[in-house]
Parts: C-alpha cells; structure tokens; sequence
C-alpha cells in the first residue's frame, strides 16, 4: 500500500504541475542525461551478480530518456552503448572520458544535467537512493532536493530510510551552469538495493521518479 500511495503521489504532483511547465517542454527544453562510466570503466560492481554499475547506468539512462520525451522533453545521452568516450583504452583514458562528456554538455547547451550512477559502501546494510549537487549553488541544491524527495518516497516502500541531498565537488557537476546532480540510483553494496537496481520494473520506476523530480523542480523555479 505505502508504494501504491507513494506512486500515486507522483502523479498527483506530475499533473498539478502549471501549463507552462508542460509548454516548456513542447518547446523542447533540452535535458542531458548522462549514464556514468562505461567500457573498461565498469564503476562498481553488484555484491551477489557481480553486475556492472556501468550497464546498470545505460539500462537506467535510457528508460529516463523515454520517459522524459514522452513529455515533451528533449533528451541527448552522453553514452548511448556499452562503451565508454575516451577512444582507445590507453594512459589518460578517464580524463579523456570526462572531457568528452563536458564536451557533449556545453554543444548542447542543456537546461539540466542529470548524470546516473550506482552507489556502494563498506557497511553493506546502507540502501536507497542519494542525490549530489554542486556546492554553492542555490539552483543545484533546488534541483537535487526536488529529485531526493522523490527517490525518498520511492524507497519508503521499500522500508528504506530517508537519504539527504548532499553537496559535493565533481568534475561533472561542473560541467555546465546549468543545474546539475549526481543521482545515486541505490546502493550495488546491498544484496535488496542490487535486485531492485537490475529489476527493469524497479527502473522504471527510478525513470519516474526522477521525471517527476524534473517537473517538481520547474514547476517551483517558474511559479
């Protein structure tokens, strides 16, 4: 029941959201999504599967992008496939990864940046969902406690504690001015959170949540 009510709350917020939200995103307000890691960069690893946080970032990534276009947004990927963007697997390849990322963001010039990844820690009982924003920026904090909420609720169905959004410094979150975050999708460290993670329903329902996030943030920032 807590999850039903907590999807339902999604939508509610979704559909209360103002006309020029959704006239926004007719116009096609542009959104990049960005799936971390990739190649022989595979981030971190599932405790029981051994999955890769590089293709569970890819699966998340591109049912985000559908689900926010079925909205009227446009959404460019930084990864589209299972590799990563640094060319050959030579010295400097993670810097070069990188680079090409930011490149990506300032030709497209987004009004957000949203970059998925999979978390982990030592203890392995630490679950659900956390978001970053950049430090000392209003707009980010905003944007991130917007997405927090959502992924909050999400995982309250799941008996999750509630995570906060934190601040931090990295090299993604400055690729732009625009607002950017750093979703942590859940923990790959936690035997539940990893079955959630690799479960296509369950990101779906991450896809929606942060969606609803999206239009949560817009909707206050243009109210």
């Amino acid at each position: 029941m807590a999850a039903f009510v907590a999807a339902l709350g999604l939508c509610v917020r979704v559909l209360s959201a103002p006309k020029t939200v959704f006239s926004l995103a007719d116009e096609g307000m542009k959104i990049v999504v960005d799936a971390g890691h990739g190649g022989i960069d595979g981030g971190v690893t599932g405790i029981r599967t051994g999955v890769k946080e590089s293709d569970v970032n890819l699966s998340v990534s591109l049912v985000l992008k559908e689900v926010l276009e079925d909205m009227g947004f446009e959404v460019v990927l930084t990864r589209k496939t299972e590799g990563g963007l640094y060319g050959a697997p030579t010295k400097g390849f993670k810097r070069r990864d990188m680079e090409k990322r930011k490149e990506i963001i300032e030709e497209t010039d987004p009004a957000l940046v949203i970059s998925v990844h999979q978390n982990r820690y030592p203890a392995q009982s630490v679950r659900g969902g956390q978001v970053f924003y950049r430090k000392d920026d209003p707009p980010c904090e905003k944007f991130a406690l917007a997405l927090q909420e959502r992924l909050n609720g999400l995982y309250e169905g799941e008996g999750v504690k509630t995570r906060k959004a934190t601040a931090a410094e990295y090299y993604m979150l400055a690729c732009t001015d625009a607002p950017s975050v750093i979703v942590e999708c859940g923990f790959l460290s936690n035997a539940a959170d990893e079955k959630l993670l690799t479960d296509a329903s369950w990101q779906r329902k991450l896809a929606d949540a942060i969606a609803a996030g999206v239009m949560a943030y817009l909707s206050d920032s243009i109210a």
